[in-house]
Formats: structure tokens, C-alpha cells, sequence
């Protein structure tokens, strides 16, 4: 055997067994708080000289929609994320006129949730990111895969993480993390996290409002796309327990089940290019489950990402007008 294949053969047994000992010391000491959890997590990303660099980003990939309850739909188009530090445009582009996609912009102070429909009406999708503005404002939407990703620099955001330990999602015990904007919401959000490998792999976010049936508490109502039913979402507390006095009690009953929404994203299929390891399966769902007893649930399927660091972008890109 040659000089040249013995030490290539060392050399990959050397690095089996140190990526053995870096997996045995991560499971020997496991974060217990939310600062540890998220210092392992960026270095899952990359190293914090590769990190320092990452200025701006574009992702890109196929977009497969799907009604999943509620109706009936697929439709397939393109999707693409622009990022620039924490400016965010957030586009999934779809060939119909009747719901032609989704489009959220945040250029730093101000967002924007396009029209989706040739009514010109949002979807619900688009009207839940629109009342719950959290998600675009703090870069959650599209997790690691933008230089937005609030993880990457808290201190600025001024967010506050709870740490819930392990949990099981869907079967897999992945670690909890709550995340509060420093600006109040209405949201419950929680990140999870690969115990293993500390890769952030879903987030959701969770609502629900008790709405009086005349609409006193509504604070804004949004037709929805695709024959869904439409949006409603409220402030809590806005008007009182949102019942009014006299009905039947079937109708008292209705004014106190909520209506309840979640959305979910979940990444998967990390690959490492340029020193960074980023998600290229993206999987969106949004449901919805109303007073009346109308269910409804979307599914927005983006498989073979592909990721861009450091493009020029045009600022215009992110104007919010």
C-alpha cells in the first residue's frame, strides 16, 4: 500500500474518531439554558468567522402548494428569500390568478403583506402574518436560512428566550425554546432544536381569540384565498369575554369556543457549502380552525433549496411602500 493512501486512510480515521469524541462530549454536557442552546446552535450554522462575513442572502427553490383540509388545490410555482442583515423580502410565486402567492417585506422598520388574490384580498396565511406581524418583524419566518434570524444577534433584538428542555414533537424529543419579542404579541412561539446536532428544525406559532358572533371583537377581517374561510383575529380582553347577554346557550357555547390558528415551518436536509450548513428541504403549514366549525389547512412544500451568500441586492427590494 502506498505512503499517499496510509495517510489518507490515518487521516479519516483521525477525523471519525474526533467527530466521535465531539458527539460524546455535546451528549456529556447538554445546555441547560437558553444562552448555551443558542451558542451551539450558531456554531451548527458555521464558525464565527464564516458567521461575521455573512452579509446578505438569497434562497431560492421550487414551491409545491397544497390544500390539504379544507378544500381542494395544488398548484406549483417558485419561491425566493432575499435577506440583508435584517431587511427581509419573503416571496412565493404561484401561476394563478385566484391566489397568486404570498409576498412579506420588512425593510428594517416597516412591513408589508401583499394582496394574494385578483380580489385583491389577502389570504389567510397572508392576514394571519399581517395581525401577527411578529413573524416578518423578527426574522423568524424562513428560520437560519436568512441573515434575519433573530438568533444571530439578540442582544438586539432584546427578545427574551425560555428554555423548556427536551420535548416530544411528533414523536422526537427535540429541545423547546419559547421566544418573546421585546414588542408585545399576541403569539406563542416556540423554536426546537436537534438534540444532536442543535440545528434549529421548526418553529410554530400559535393564536386564538374569542370572537363575539356580531364581530365586536374583531380587530381585523381578511377574505381569505382559495375558498378558504376568512381570517378573523382579535385582541383578548378587547371586549371582555366577547359574549353578549340573552341567546340560546347553543349560542352562548359558540361565543366561547375560540378561533384558533398555527403556523408551522419545519427544516430538514442540512447540507455545509462555503462553511455554511443551512435546511434545503423548507416546509410550510397554516391552519386554521374558526368559531363555525370550519377547518382548514395549507401546506407550501420547498425541496431543493438553494442558498447564495453575499449578492449585491437592490435596496429596492426591500422598500416598503
Amino acid at each position: 500500500m502506498s505512503t499517499k493512501k496510509n495517510f489518507a486512510i490515518a487521516a479519516l480515521a483521525l477525523l471519525c474518531s474526533t467527530c466521535v469524541l465531539v458527539s460524546k462530549s455535546r451528549a456529556a454536557n447538554p445546555p441547560t439554558n437558553a444562552d448555551e442552546l443558542v451558542a451551539l446552535h450558531l456554531d451548527s450554522i458555521a464558525s464565527p468567522t464564516v458567521r461575521a462575513g455573512l452579509k446578505t442572502r438569497v434562497v431560492q427553490a421550487p414551491v409545491h402548494y397544497t390544500i390539504l383540509v379544507g378544500g381542494a388545490g395544488v398548484l406549483d410555482g417558485r419561491a425566493q428569500i432575499a435577506s440583508d442583515g435584517k431587511k427581509l423580502v419573503f416571496m412565493l410565486k404561484l401561476p394563478n390568478n385566484e391566489y397568486h402567492g404570498e409576498q412579506f417585506v420588512f425593510d428594517g422598520d416597516k412591513d408589508k403583506v401583499a394582496f394574494s388574490t385578483a380580489q385583491q384580498a389577502r389570504s389567510a396565511f397572508g392576514s394571519f402574518v399581517f395581525v401577527q406581524d411578529a413573524v416578518i418583524r423578527e426574522g423568524l419566518v424562513g428560520g437560519a436560512l436568512t441573515t434575519a434570524w433573530p438568533l444571530l444577534n439578540l442582544e438586539e433584538r432584546k427578545a427574551k428566550l425560555s428554555f423548556d428542555g427536551l420535548k416530544k414533537i411528533d414523536g422526537q424529543e427535540l429541545y423547546d425554546v419559547r421566544y418573546r419579542p421585546h414588542k408585545n404579541t399576541d403569539l406563542e412561539i416556540h423554536l426546537y432544536f436537534d438534540p444532536q446536532t442543535y440545528r434549529h428544525v421548526e418553529t410554530t406559532y400559535s393564536y386564538s381569540v374569542i370572537q363575539s358572533l356580531t364581530g365586536s371583537s374583531s380587530a381585523v377581517t381578511a377574505a381569505a384565498a382559495n375558498g378558504e374561510a376568512p381570517v378573523t383575529a382579535g385582541s383578548p380582553g378587547k371586549s371582555g369575554n366577547g359574549m353578549s347577554p340573552g341567546g340560546s346557550p347553543e349560542t352562548a357555547q359558540a361565543r366561547l369556543n375560540p378561533n384558533r390558528y398555527r403556523l408551522t415551518e419545519k427544516f430538514s436536509e442540512f447540507k455545509t457549502v462555503d462553511g455554511v450548513t443551512l435546511p434545503t428541504h423548507y416546509d410550510i403549514q397554516f391552519s386554521q380552525e374558526l368559531q363555525n366549525g370550519k377547518t382548514t389547512l395549507s401546506d407550501w412544500d420547498l425541496k431543493g433549496v438553494e442558498v447564495s451568500n453575499n449578492m449585491s441586492l437592490d435596496p429596492r427590494n426591500f422598500e416598503v411602500k
